[in-house]
């Protein structure tokens, strides 16, 4: 008894310190006009209630295969890259792909989210665009480039940021969505948790003063629910508070969000609280859009009175958004519906059309790749003018005033459709 009197005395006193912190860092935040929490509320700078209202801008940093129709082809981010790098040669290749970032995602697009009635855009990243030397074709300055203009544009629109790290180091998923190496190695790897650490902190010096970025969204959909990779749950929390303190190490102004286990879908993996300017996000696709669906995320929020946000959702019917945003709407629960763009399709807000000869293109994706055959992949391949032509009709397709408005997915969320005119103005 006598000896553990000291530790239980410091640990008690350590709590007390870490509890303090998290209340100066709150503080901090609402004297200085950043978003931040307020029991189970979000606030902005003037201490308004905020719901947030918004999308993501998937496809744009982490391409994945089914939102350019490439339907049993490649998937993710590396195989799609290798698709175009054989199709175009590396040089056109990354050519082309600095030109669709350059198009994809413009100031008419921030401008049209302004006109239609959101609030807020999230938008996924993909580690390398932040790691100088990691990759060919990925630098340091190219990263925050990209993320500085859309912020920018976002700030002129009176649009809030959620930055997501949805390609980690390694991979916190190993499926596609995370461009990894079909395994989430993140678990297994002390280097690559040190490096997502790392790029963490050094995002949050860099926008620790912009009022525009709302928070950061540390991993997404980590760990998925296959029963042998539940091993790592466990470790998901104390990430999440290495990565934390990373960042306030650098910027005690934001918000600081976290995803549950299981594709954001398990809070069993939380405690309580460890900082007071956190918010808790889910997911949810494919389920009925009844609020028993969500009850345990409401039982979580208050638990704990914190903030809850649906992160994604969507890639549904008109009917099925109308009604699960009711749900939504009447629980005070902020959302951000996937996607904002893609290819020939009716479940996002906006659409672009395949180009010509793209068919050409999905059809030699779903050729077996190193068939050990080259004779036979050659001779199958799209000409190089055909494929040359087909990803320039892309660069022109994704441009927002080539783009054709979803007018019900709009709609169903209760908002409004911007007219064609205007982006006609802002192409």
């Amino acid at each position: 008894m006598i000896a553990t009197k000291p530790m239980a005395s410091r640990r008690s006193h350590l709590f007390l310190l870490i509890g303090a912190l998290a209340l100066a860092i709150s503080a901090h935040a609402a004297a200085n006009g950043f978003v931040h929490t307020n029991g189970s509320q979000l606030v902005d700078g003037q201490g308004h209630a905020l719901n947030l209202r918004g999308t993501s801008l998937g496809n744009w940093m982490v391409p994945e295969g089914y939102m350019f129709r490439l339907e049993q082809g490649p998937q993710s981010g590396r195989e799609i890259e290798a698709l175009v790098n054989e199709l175009l040669g590396p040089t056109a290749a990354t050519q082309f792909w600095h030109d669709y970032r350059d198009r994809y995602v413009t100031r008419a697009d921030i401008q049209f989210l302004h006109h239609a009635g959101y609030n807020s855009i999230r938008i996924p990243i993909d580690y390398r665009f932040f790691t100088p030397g990691n990759e060919e074709g990925f630098t340091l300055p190219e990263g925050f480039t990209l993320l500085d203009r859309v912020i920018g544009w976002a700030q002129e629109a009176g649009l809030y940021v959620v930055l997501d790290m949805h390609a980690a180091p390694c991979g916190q998923t190993g499926t596609n969505i995370d461009n990894s190496w079909g395994y989430p190695w993140l678990f297994e790897s002390p280097e690559c948790q040190q490096q997502i650490i790392d790029i963490w902190k050094s995002i949050a010096a860099h926008y620790r003063d912009s009022k525009t970025v709302l928070g950061y969204d540390l991993l997404n959909e980590p760990i998925p629910h296959f029963p042998a990779l539940q091993k790592y749950n466990n470790q998901l929390e104390p990430l999440y508070k290495r990565l934390t303190a990373a960042i306030r190490a650098a910027d005690t102004n934001h918000l600081i969000i976290l995803g549950g286990a299981q594709w954001d879908s398990n809070f069993a993996v939380f405690g309580a609280p460890f900082d007071s300017n956190l918010m808790y996000t889910f997911h949810k696709y494919w389920t009925a859009p009844t609020e028993e669906v969500i009850q345990l995320y409401l039982d979580f929020r208050n638990r704990y009175n914190v903030p809850i946000w649906l992160g994604e959702s969507g890639e549904n019917t008109d009917a099925w958004i109308h009604d699960f945003v009711q749900v939504l709407e009447k629980d005070e629960i902020g959302w951000a519906f996937w996607p904002y763009k893609k290819m020939d399709s009716a479940s996002s807000f906006v659409t672009w059309q395949k180009p010509a000869y793209w068919d050409e293109i999905i059809a030699y994706g779903r050729m077996p790749g190193n068939t050990g055959d080259t004779e036979k992949r050659i001779a199958a391949r799209p000409s190089l003018e055909h494929a040359r032509a087909a990803f320039q009709n892309l660069l022109e397709n994704v441009r927002l005033a080539h783009c054709q408005t979803n007018a019900g997915y709009i709609r169903a969320l209760n908002l409004t459709v911007p007219s064609n005119e205007l982006n006609r103005r802002n192409p």
